[in-house]
């Protein structure tokens, strides 16, 4: 603890108590109503169960504004937060670390049109711990419970202890957004985070990845293309399952049993018994399934069969680069050195300067003539906000010019 400074004071009830859930219609008409009256921004957050149930719906949305207090929403019960999501339609939303929880937010209706992301005003701030009990912390002087954050959050009735948990999560977070909004104005960073926070409430929805089965935990094990035909099998097999019982994959069956499965090709309930990770209830239960998986896998034509490696979007691992080419192996270095030394001078993380896929697509396939011009189009066309291409868009044409006057280039 620094010298000087008071120590942090532990945070253990809500300011008006706990709040009943709300899990009816009437009572969420109410919630509405109180919310609409209320001023100024809306601390929002939500619980998941992540880790217990399929998908990454929320199971527990949590609010609080000036004048309306808290309110613990249940939106299995109350699906639908639409009327809510218009009352608040002029009101700037408060969240931390916000691409996790609007996704969940958004199933149920509740989409910010303006919003405040409270642990990226840390980063763009440079606060070397940017959790929220780390936030408060450091910026409030009080220490919040972490208990709860990896419960199984689809539990009815919710324990005590957990909605007290989820209520003060939301209890401080527009403080904290007030003083680190005076912080980006004194640092003359705030039109840098509201360039980040419009671009968070502008993104569409991510697109599905193709062949998510190739992310299966451990996969680079299996070195042939039948092998990967009975991963695809399996994992697709499981994901079905894991759906229609409402769990996490991993509890149906965990990713090190597909993998083993893939190597071994059990064509037997002994011999698939004999690996190690098939088991608990759930991959115990579903044997029959697993072995006609693999044997689906087993006896596809050769034509059907994954390929190995996929063509990858973008450039190649970077680590490559230097025998495919060397001018881009070079450009690449120098803008990684012209990042971290603008990183440095500005305090924040490099990844928030400029995201490194940029740097990597712009150094493998630079504009024709890159000046500082050119090489700001191209950030702007890859995605880059304003205030990032302005940093690094004349630094970055300055570095390639002197390869360039060293016929490196």
């Amino acid at each position: 603890m620094e010298e000087g400074r008071a120590a942090p004071s532990p945070l253990l009830e809500p300011r008006e108590g706990v709040p009943p859930v709300i899990a009816s219609d009437a009572a969420l008409d109410e919630a509405v109503a109180a919310f609409a009256a209320g001023t100024g921004p809306v601390a929002v957050d939500a619980e998941r169960a992540s880790g217990y149930r399929y998908g990454q719906r929320a199971y527990l949305v949590q609010l609080r504004r000036a004048g309306a207090g808290t309110a613990l929403i249940d939106p299995v019960a109350c699906p639908d937060l639409s009327d809510l999501n218009r009352a608040l339609a002029g009101a700037e939303m408060v969240l931390h670390a916000a691409n996790q929880d609007l996704p969940c937010l958004a199933e149920v209706g509740l989409a910010p049109r303006t919003l405040f992301d409270t642990e990226l005003a840390g980063r763009l701030l440079g606060y070397p711990r940017v959790g929220l009990g780390a936030m408060v912390e450091s910026v409030l002087g009080f220490t919040l419970e972490k208990g709860h954050s990896a419960a199984d959050w689809s539990t009815r009735p919710l324990p005590d202890d957990w909605l007290r948990y989820a209520a003060l999560d939301v209890e401080l977070l527009v403080e904290l957004r007030d003083v680190l909004y005076a912080e980006l104005v004194t640092a003359g960073k705030l039109e840098w985070a509201l360039q980040e926070f419009g671009a968070i409430a502008d993104a569409p929805p991510k697109p599905p990845r193709s062949d998510p089965w190739r992310r299966t935990s451990g996969i680079h094990r299996v070195r042939n293309r039948r092998g990967l035909a009975v991963v695809r099998e399996v994992w697709e097999t499981r994901e079905r399952l894991a759906r229609e019982l409402d769990l996490s994959p991993g509890r149906v069956l965990p990713d090190t049993a597909i993998v083993e499965m893939a190597l071994a090709q059990p064509r037997t309930m002994a011999d698939l018994f004999e690996i190690a990770a098939v088991k608990g209830r759930n991959a115990r239960r579903h044997t029959t399934l697993w072995l006609r998986a693999v044997s689906r896998g087993r006896q596809l034509p050769e034509p059907a069969l994954p390929e190995q490696n996929l063509p990858g979007e973008g450039p190649p691992p970077a680590h490559r680069w230097a025998e495919r080419d060397p001018e881009a192996a070079a450009r690449l270095s120098a803008a990684r050195t012209v990042v971290a030394a603008l990183a440095d001078e500005h305090v924040l993380p490099s990844e928030n300067l400029v995201q490194p896929d940029f740097i990597r697509r712009l150094s493998w396939s630079p504009p024709q003539s890159p000046d500082p011009e050119a090489i700001r189009a191209a950030l702007d066309g890859l995605g880059a906000r304003p205030w990032q291409a302005d940093l690094v868009s004349v630094p970055l044409a300055k570095a390639w010019l002197r390869l360039e006057s060293k016929g490196e280039l």
